[in-house]
């Protein structure tokens, strides 16, 4: 069964997407940035926008019925890849443990008062393997 996820966005109305997807056990969060989508701002540093872009998307996976905990496989995506490291210790708090298979990509962003992009793909529960696999 499919069910959409919106975080209230207007890039999600404006573009036409979802922030998250579920797809049976299978949870995919699009590209999320730092904005606080409540007040439509986003921080000028890119550790603040680590730590809101993990908000967010922990925030869509509790609307999926999954954690951070759960997910298998993240992607970042920073402009200047020289920053991403600065990141570093934000990520090691909410994925130390879990270990996702991971890359960073550096490209450029829809918005450049964006300094990162994560993307992440969680299991709910004991399953298949997620689409395209």
């Amino acid at each position: 069964m499919r069910q959409l996820i919106s975080s209230g966005s207007t890039f999600e109305r404006d573009i036409g997407y979802s922030r998250a997807v579920v797809d049976g056990d299978w949870v995919f969060v699009s590209g999320t940035t730092g904005f606080d989508y409540a007040a439509m701002t986003i921080a000028e540093g890119i550790v603040e926008q680590t730590e809101q872009c993990l908000k967010n998307i922990e925030h869509a996976l509790q609307q999926a019925g999954s954690k951070l905990a759960d997910v298998v496989r993240v992607i970042y995506v920073v402009p200047v890849a020289s920053e991403f490291e600065q990141c570093w210790p934000a990520l090691r708090k909410y994925f130390g443990d879990v270990r996702p298979a991971a890359m960073m990509i550096s490209a450029g962003l829809a918005d450049p008062r964006m300094k990162i992009e994560i993307q992440v793909t969680a299991r709910k529960s004991s399953g298949a393997s997620p689409p395209g696999f």
